[in-house]
């Protein structure tokens, strides 16, 4: 019975905690959400680890701001395939995601996002003129 007592606190004393996180949430406002599109990069594809981190801005002038580290200006970046990850790429990054291989100025990336972010990703990304 004294545990079913004690349960019964840490459970209200933990929707108090939740409630009280979610009412700052709601009055801070949508402004004080990150912008960008979340996923993973790996520079240059094809090599190198999966850094998590967002990609920011529009046609021609995305970038990539890992949550440590500098960013990288994706310059006249340009999609170059889609594909799903494969199992050992599955191991480190949600199955469920996308990845993006991209070329730009400074070299190549592999970009991974959500499926539903895609599109977005798309827009900032456009894809490259297939060559004969």
């Amino acid at each position: 019975m004294i545990e079913f007592a004690f349960f019964a606190i840490v459970a209200g004393g933990a929707g108090w905690l939740l409630r009280r996180k979610h009412l700052q949430r709601v009055a801070a406002g949508p402004d004080t959400a990150p912008v960008g599109i979340p996923g993973m990069a790996r520079l240059p594809a094809g090599r190198g680890r999966w850094r998590m981190g967002r990609v920011c801005g529009g046609p021609g002038a995305a970038r990539w701001v890992p949550e440590r580290g500098e960013p990288v200006a994706l310059d006249g970046a340009r999609a170059t395939g889609v594909r799903t990850p494969s199992v050992r790429e599955a191991m480190v990054i949600n199955p469920g995601s996308r990845i993006v291989s991209c070329v730009y100025a400074g070299g190549s990336a592999d970009i991974a996002v959500m499926a539903l972010d895609l599109a977005e990703l798309r827009a900032c990304v456009p894809q490259a003129p297939e060559s004969d």
